[in-house]
């Protein structure tokens, strides 16, 4: 294998991909080719809880593909691990969300979220936030808030309206036309904006008043990431539709939305199979997904989270740092313009620390390190940060 087999055959997604040769990974680092170790500080974009092959995880993979893998499409056979999540999840959730329905991404739990709300209500219409991010199947794609992303795709899916997150006078635009009003309970793309002012609790209340649903999407803040199992239990704002992925596999692919018993069955019939996917649902996964979520509540992880994140703000003290948004190991980095963040991420990746940059804040970078990782790594983390932000002359050239 050569890097340049790489660009010839495998799709890229960006004109300059940093293209590490991984060799292996371990805990909080990634080993190039050449046996380097890079400190990981963006596990797989939030993806990586428990950071890379945890053993439990590791485990509990080998232990089921011992006994079988796929073998019938979603919903139709018993599989124990599957079954075992959900139910261990809905302990942790509130009791409208008792019922899940896996898939194999957060895409494509959103697509399903936004099924479920449309054949709920018989409504239509939708309502994302500016600067959202909810995937790039082309219903996720519709929610997107950023017209020069999207516009190339048109036409997308109609009646989807924007209002401005955290901005409580726009909420009167929730009326009863509205099917759902769909937002990240913390917007990641846009910079890890935290919601104000009882914000949620407001759009919570709104939805109620006019029948609409509410959505949220906490596929990036979920499974521990601030400080909580999901971020909504900071703001006191149960959803109808939980829409998660990311860091629920340590790693795998996968996705879910939750909603309440009788509001999933609405995709069973009339008409039937009103969602359905092939791998959805996988026992390996779901086996993944099992062994993570039992670690992530059964241990210090959480709390530990806000600790961690409290070690961040102290150490990370910078006149080239402007602001740290964000919440736990959600934390963004916002520098004074995009060239110093793009120094900082391209830097730290020839020194062995891995950041990486924000999908809208181009003056942003990216700080979600697993759970898992410890106060030391995050000290020498920091520590090459604040270097590397020394080091930065206004007229380098990156």
């Amino acid at each position: 294998m050569s890097k340049n087999d790489f660009f010839t055959y495998q799709a890229q997604t960006s004109p300059n991909p940093l293209a590490m040769e991984v060799s292996h990974a371990k805990g909080s680092y990634i080993y190039d080719q050449d046996g380097n170790a890079h400190l990981d500080f963006v596990a797989g974009v939030s993806a990586c809880s428990l950071g890379h092959c945890h053993p439990k995880v590791v485990n509990a993979i080998k232990a089921q593909m011992d006994k079988y893998m796929h073998v019938m499409v979603y919903g139709e056979y018993v599989q124990q691990p599957a079954v075992e999540f959900s139910k261990l999840l809905a302990s942790f959730l509130p009791e409208g969300l008792n019922t899940t329905y896996l898939v194999n991404s957060g895409t494509e739990a959103m697509e399903g979220a936004l099924k479920l709300a449309r054949r709920h209500t018989g409504r239509s219409q939708i309502i994302a936030a500016k600067n959202a991010y909810h995937g790039n199947t082309m219903g996720s794609l519709s929610l997107m808030g950023l017209e020069e992303r999207k516009s190339v795709f048109r036409p997308l899916i109609p009646d989807i309206r924007f209002i401005q997150f955290n901005a409580q006078e726009e909420l009167e635009n929730i009326t009863e036309k509205t099917a759902a009003v769909v937002l990240e309970t913390i917007q990641g793309g846009a910079g890890f904006i935290v919601p104000e002012n009882d914000y949620l609790e407001k759009v919570r209340k709104r939805c109620d008043e006019v029948g609409a649903l509410l959505i949220l999407d906490e596929i990036q803040p979920g499974f521990g990431r601030t400080g909580k199992l999901f971020a909504f239990e900071h703001f006191n704002c149960p959803p109808d539709i939980l829409v998660i992925g990311k860091g629920m596999a340590s790693g795998l692919p996968v996705g879910a939305f939750v909603a309440s018993h009788e509001l999933m069955g609405d995709l069973k019939d009339n008409p039937k199979f009103g969602h359905i996917t092939t791998f959805g649902g996988n026992p390996v996964i779901a086996a993944a997904s099992l062994a993570t979520l039992k670690e992530i509540t059964e241990t210090d992880l959480i709390p530990q989270t806000l600790k961690k994140e409290k070690l961040f703000r102290k150490l990370l003290q910078h006149p080239l740092i402007k602001e740290i948004r964000g919440k736990g190991l959600m934390l963004a980095l916002i520098m004074e313009n995009k060239k110093i963040a793009d120094y900082l991420v391209l830097e730290a990746a020839k020194k062995g620390l891995i950041l990486f940059w924000l999908l809208f804040e181009s003056k942003a970078v990216r700080i979600s390190p697993p759970l898992t990782i410890s106060m030391k790594e995050i000290e020498s983390g920091c520590d090459q940060i604040l270097s590397i932000l020394n080091s930065y002359q206004p007229d380098t050239v990156n």
